[in-house]
């Protein structure tokens, strides 16, 4: 067996990285100390972790030059905690084919990457075969389609990878995008042959492992949720079911639709317990169910006020019965809604805090809508800030509705609820400016109230959108729960798709060179 499968730590770095083992173990613990001393949680922007490095560094009287290692080291740190909590089964070792041996490496690659033979020659050998003892999952790979797959199905909630700094500060967006815990080994030099890392820093992430807390499956989630609306599941939460109204109002309920707002109520009462998102109690379930109630109803209304034709690929319900009808399933829907709170099997204080939480967006959201119809009864052209008052009030309330009620389910701090008011606000505004875009896109904007109009252009519309992208995360910063944080910033990336797929190591030099 090569000496390289006993890859000792080296002391010989490439530019960037300490070029000692004692000056990185200097680091991590550094990392460690200064953490405690400031109140971070995951997932971190890469402008807040690089500022932090750069504090870290001229503490400990280092250079500059050490930042990038150094982001990439309090990144480990701050979700070290996270990752100690997830089973070794739902972990995936990421390692870089440049670790083969270059002359003697019989090993086959295929679309998903290297297919180690084990024959020894090298370090992914042994290494693999202890991760795969221990239960991970590993890919020798580089990119992320793979990786994004891995985690969007469920299989995988962190990754701990092994790279270059170069591809490391690449790939960093995506993982902060998709808050995925993990840890980065960087490579000590690089060039895509024969390299080295420090092993024994992978090696004590690897067995490192106190299985108790997971975050939350969002992908795994909505899949769920989406079986609650279905017909016979709605069935039981309505009196009466053969009653007209009622069946129309179910079958409305059970059409298409993305489901974010009951997805939203039901993954934050999740995240604020140790409650695993696929046990969660009826209660969440029923409050789901009312959210989306509030919500559809709130749809039948628009389309009459808008004249709108088309919903989820049919004829809108005002125009399949009639008018009349349409309002009074409307209202009806509103009904239930409330009555479903109502009936929830919770205290007294958390029942008056989900109906006061009901009531005023239910408020909010009918003033929003106010703004938008007298604008268009006075057909005045309204100021960008105009529209974006009354994106605030169309969209926003229904966001903070569904998060706050599941974080009433899940018994939150009240300082949580300030900024899920804030976090919703800006997450609102994005959301309509960004299906403002798409209908200006499409050529269905029918009326003046369109933003990407207002601003001048769709540039300047994608810029506010990405403004207030940025506000959305800005909020949790704030938030202290690493469970509900990583949600929040995971919403925003399924709402607005943030994450598209990368090229791997050999592109990324490709592009620099």
């Amino acid at each position: 067996m090569s000496d390289r499968s006993k890859q000792p730590v080296t002391s010989v770095a490439g530019a960037g990285i300490p070029p000692t083992a004692a000056l990185r173990r200097q680091l991590d613990r550094a990392a460690e100390i200064y953490l405690t001393d400031h109140r971070l949680t995951p997932p971190a922007p890469l402008d807040t972790l690089k500022q932090h490095a750069a504090s870290l560094l001229a503490q400990e009287g280092l250079s500059q030059e050490f930042l990038p290692y150094t982001v990439v080291i309090l990144n480990n740190t701050l979700w070290r905690p996270v990752v100690l909590n997830i089973p070794y089964s739902k972990r995936l070792l990421l390692l870089p084919q440049c670790l083969k041996s270059a002359r003697h490496c019989p090993a086959e690659c295929d679309t998903f990457g290297l297919l180690c033979k084990h024959c020894g020659r090298c370090v992914i050998d042994p290494l693999t075969r202890r991760a795969e003892q221990l239960g991970y999952t590993v890919l020798i790979a580089e990119g992320s389609p793979v990786v994004m797959a891995l985690i969007q199905s469920g299989q995988v909630e962190a990754v701990i990878g092994v790279s270059c700094l170069p591809v490391l500060e690449k790939v960093f967006p995506y993982m902060e995008a998709g808050a995925v815990p993990g840890a980065a080994i960087p490579l000590l030099y690089d060039g895509c042959r024969d390299t080295v890392f420090d092993i024994d820093a992978l090696n004590a992430i690897l067995e490192d492992c106190i299985p108790a807390e997971q975050t939350i499956g969002l992908d795994r989630l909505r899949r769920n949720v989406q079986d609650w609306f279905c017909p016979d599941a709605l069935r039981e939460f309505f009196h009466n079911a053969d009653d007209p109204t009622v069946a129309v109002a179910v079958d409305w309920l059970s059409r298409g639709g993305k489901h974010y707002r009951p997805l939203l109520t039901a993954a934050m009462a999740a995240a604020c317990t140790d409650i695993e998102d696929d046990r969660l109690p009826a209660t969440v379930r029923q409050a789901a169910v009312a959210v989306e109630c509030f919500h559809k109803a709130s749809l039948i209304h628009d389309d009459i006020e808008d004249d709108d034709v088309r919903r989820y690929g049919r004829q809108t319900l005002h125009l399949q019965h009639g008018v009349p009808i349409a309002l009074n399933v409307g209202d009806l829907l509103i009904g239930e809604g409330y009555r479903l709170l109502t009936e929830l099997d919770v205290g007294p204080e958390q029942k008056n805090a989900l109906l006061h939480i009901a009531a005023c967006g239910h408020r909010a959201l009918c003033l929003g809508q106010g703004r938008e119809l007298d604008c268009l009864r006075r057909n005045a052209a309204p100021t960008a800030d105009e529209i974006i008052a009354i994106f605030a009030g169309k969209t926003a309330p229904a966001f903070a509705v569904a998060l706050k009620i599941g974080a009433v389910l899940g018994d939150a701090e009240a300082a949580l609820f300030d900024t899920l008011d804030r976090y919703s606000h800006a997450l609102g505004i994005a959301y309509q400016i960004r299906d403002d875009l798409l209908d200006w896109q499409s050529a269905q904007q029918k009326n003046e109230l369109s933003i990407v109009a207002a601003l001048g252009g769709q540039q300047a519309a994608r810029q506010r959108l990405a403004d207030y992208r940025r506000r959305a995360v800005e909020c949790l910063e704030a938030v202290q729960s690493s469970r509900v944080k990583t949600l929040l910033r995971r919403v925003i990336t399924k709402i607005f798709d943030e994450v598209e797929p990368m090229g791997c190591c050999d592109e990324h030099t490709s592009e620099s060179g």
